[in-house]
């Protein structure tokens, strides 16, 4: 199962790398890849993980988590 969610504050590598670092630690998410250019990051699951929990993942990072796509 894949997921992706837009987010806004995302400018750098290191942010790229906290998103995708934060989120891959959730149970259930299998691989995250952070888009910078299009402020996505691609979701990828072995389980069902809840939209608002990836989205609170990423509000704790300090970005915005804007939709889920």
């Amino acid at each position: 199962m894949e997921k992706k969610m837009l987010i806004e504050g995302m400018m750098c590598v290191r942010c790229k790398a906290a998103v995708e670092k934060g989120l891959g630690k959730v149970s259930g998410v299998t691989a995250c890849v952070v888009d910078l250019e299009a402020k996505t990051a691609t979701i990828t699951l072995d389980a069902d993980v809840a939209d608002s929990v990836l989205m609170d993942v990423v509000k704790n990072l300090d970005f915005k988590p804007v939709k889920m796509l």
